[in-house]
C-alpha cells in the first residue's frame, strides 16, 4: 500500500493526503454511516489531467477508488474504508462557459450548485435541480445520484438538465459523452447511463448542462396547515388530479413540523398540526394559487398566500430547515421512497404504523408533487440500531406494495443494497452487473456499492 502512494505522489504531489482528520472524513457522509476503517489516500483533483493519472495508477495497481464530492450524500455512496483511495473533485470548481443564446452551462463537477444558480441568476437562467442540499452539495455529485429536490415536479430532475457528460473511465480513458444540441439520439444514452449511476460507471469530470429561464412575473406561495398528514396528502394528491402544477409542492408532518419550529426559534403550531407549502409561477401563477386554496379549503385545510418573493423565500426556508433540524436532535438515518402521488396519504399512514409498532418516532417530509418521502429515524450512537432497520424494511415494503420505488433521488450506495433485488427482481439486478462490468472489468471503481 506504501508503494501505492509512493506512486500517486510521485505523479500527483500535494494532491494526495494521507493526513489522518482528513481519511477520517471520507469514512462517512449524511447517511448516518461510517465505514469500519480509514481509506489510503486521498487524492483531490485539480485537473481532468489528476483524475486521468489516478485511475491509470489504480487500474495497474487494482486497487479501488470512491469517487466522492462534498459528502453530502444520503446513501453510502461515496464513503469510503481500508485500502481504497478517495478521488474527490471538490477543487474542480470552474465554470467553463455559460452561453445565454442557447442557455447552456458547461462546468467543472465540483462546482457548488447553489453557487452555480448565484452566478446565473443575474443572467435570468437557472439550472433547476434543487436540492435540499444545494448550498453544499456539487454539480457533480448531484448527477451522480440524480438528485431532484423541491422543484422538480415541474421542471424535471437532474437527468432531465444535462446534455452530455466528460467522464474518466476505469482505465483512465475520457470519454466525452452526450451533445450540446437540445436534442439528440444518436446511439445508446450513455449520459443518461451515467447520471444516477454514483461513481460505480465512471468519474464525472465535466458537465454540459440545460439551462431554463428564471420564471417572469408573479410567485404565489401557501402555507396550508391540516389536523393530519394524511388530510394534508391527500388534498395534494387532489391539487394534483385537477391538472395543477405547482413550481413547489412539500408536505411536512406533525413531528416534522413541531422540529423544524423548535430549531428555528418559531412558535409552534396547534398539536397535530401538518404543513402542505404549495408554489406557484409563471404567467398562470395567481390563477392556479386561487384554484389550489379552494381545493385545501374543500380539505378542511386553513391557508395563507402571498405574492411577495421575500415572504415566500421565508416559507419555503422552513421546509428547507429539516435536515438540520433533524441533526440537531440525534444522528439520522433518513430515508427516501416514492409512490404513485395519489397513494401519498396511503404511504403516510403506512409509516405511521411503522413507528407505533417499533416504538420509533418516524419525522417525515415529502416532495408532494412527485410523491416522494423522506422519514427520518433519529437515534444515538454510531450504529444503526437493529430497530431502526428493521422500521427502514418495513418502509420500503410499504413503497413497492402501494407500487413505488426504494429511492426517488437519494440512490442506493450501501444503504438500500440488500432490498435492491426485492424492487428489480434477480436478473435485472444480474443484467444491471453486467453492465457495470463492461465499464469497469477490474471492478475498482465504487466497489461495494449499489449491486
Amino acid at each position: 500500500m506504501s508503494d501505492i502512494v509512493a506512486l500517486l505522489r510521485a505523479r500527483l504531489g500535494d494532491a494526495v493526503s494521507i493526513e489522518p482528520r482528513d481519511l477520517d472524513l471520507a469514512r462517512s457522509d449524511k447517511s448516518g454511516q461510517r465505514t469500519a476503517h480509514a481509506p489510503l489516500a486521498i487524492v483531490s483533483a485539480r485537473t481532468v489531467d489528476d483524475v486521468q493519472a489516478t485511475m491509470r495508477i489504480a487500474y495497474e495497481q487494482r486497487v479501488a477508488v470512491v469517487p466522492r464530492g462534498a459528502g453530502t450524500g444520503l446513501s453510502g455512496g461515496a464513503m469510503a474504508s481500508r485500502g481504497e483511495i478517495v478521488l474527490s473533485t471538490t477543487e474542480m470548481t470552474r465554470i467553463v462557459e455559460i452561453d445565454e443564446a442557447d442557455q447552456v452551462a458547461v462546468v467543472e463537477p465540483g462546482i457548488l450548485n447553489g453557487d452555480l444558480n448565484r452566478a446565473l441568476e443575474p443572467l435570468g437562467l437557472r439550472w433547476a435541480p434543487d436540492p435540499a442540499s444545494r448550498a453544499i452539495s456539487t454539480v457533480g455529485g448531484n448527477i451522480a445520484t440524480n438528485a431532484g429536490g423541491l422543484l422538480c415536479a415541474k421542471y424535471g430532475v437532474t437527468r432531465e438538465a444535462v446534455l452530455g457528460l466528460d467522464v474518466v473511465l476505469a482505465d483512465g480513458a475520457l470519454m466525452r459523452l452526450g451533445h450540446r444540441t437540445i436534442k439528440g439520439v444518436t446511439g445508446l444514452d450513455l449520459t443518461a447511463l451515467m447520471i444516477g449511476s454514483e461513481g460505480t460507471l465512471g468519474v464525472i469530470v465535466g458537465a454540459t448542462l440545460k439551462l431554463t429561464p428564471i420564471p417572469p412575473g408573479t410567485v404565489a406561495t401557501i402555507g396550508a396547515y391540516f389536523s393530519s398528514i394524511e388530510h394534508a396528502a391527500a388534498a395534494s394528491a387532489a391539487i394534483t388530479a385537477a391538472r395543477l402544477r405547482p413550481a413547489v409542492m412539500e408536505l411536512v408532518d406533525e413531528l416534522a413540523l413541531a422540529s423544524i419550529l423548535q430549531h428555528l426559534g418559531l412558535a409552534a403550531r396547534a398539536p397535530g398540526s401538518a404543513h402542505l407549502l404549495v408554489q406557484t409561477d409563471g404567467d398562470a401563477a395567481e390563477d392556479e394559487a386561487r384554484a389550489a386554496l379552494a381545493i385545501i379549503a374543500a380539505h378542511g385545510g386553513a391557508a395563507s398566500m402571498t405574492t411577495d418573493r421575500v415572504d415566500g423565500e421565508a416559507m419555503l426556508a422552513v421546509r428547507r430547515a429539516m435536515h438540520p433540524a433533524m441533526e440537531a436532535l440525534g444522528t439520522v438515518l433518513i430515508e427516501d421512497v416514492a409512490v404513485p402521488r395519489s397513494r401519498l396519504a396511503d404511504m403516510f399512514a403506512a409509516i405511521r404504523a411503522i413507528g407505533e409498532r417499533h416504538g420509533i418516532a418516524i419525522a417525515t417530509v415529502a416532495h408532494a408533487g412527485d410523491g416522494n418521502l423522506h422519514p427520518n429515524l433519529v437515534y444515538t450512537g454510531d450504529e444503526v440500531p437493529d430497530v431502526v432497520w428493521a422500521a427502514a424494511g418495513e418502509l420500503f415494503e410499504a413503497a413497492l406494495a402501494l407500487g413505488g420505488t426504494l429511492t426517488g433521488e437519494h440512490g442506493i450506495g450501501t444503504l438500500k443494497r440488500r432490498w435492491l433485488a426485492d424492487e428489480l427482481g434477480d436478473d435485472q439486478v444480474a443484467l444491471q452487473q453486467r453492465v457495470k462490468a463492461a465499464f469497469d472489468p477490474r471492478g475498482i471503481l465504487n466497489p461495494g456499492k449499489v449491486f
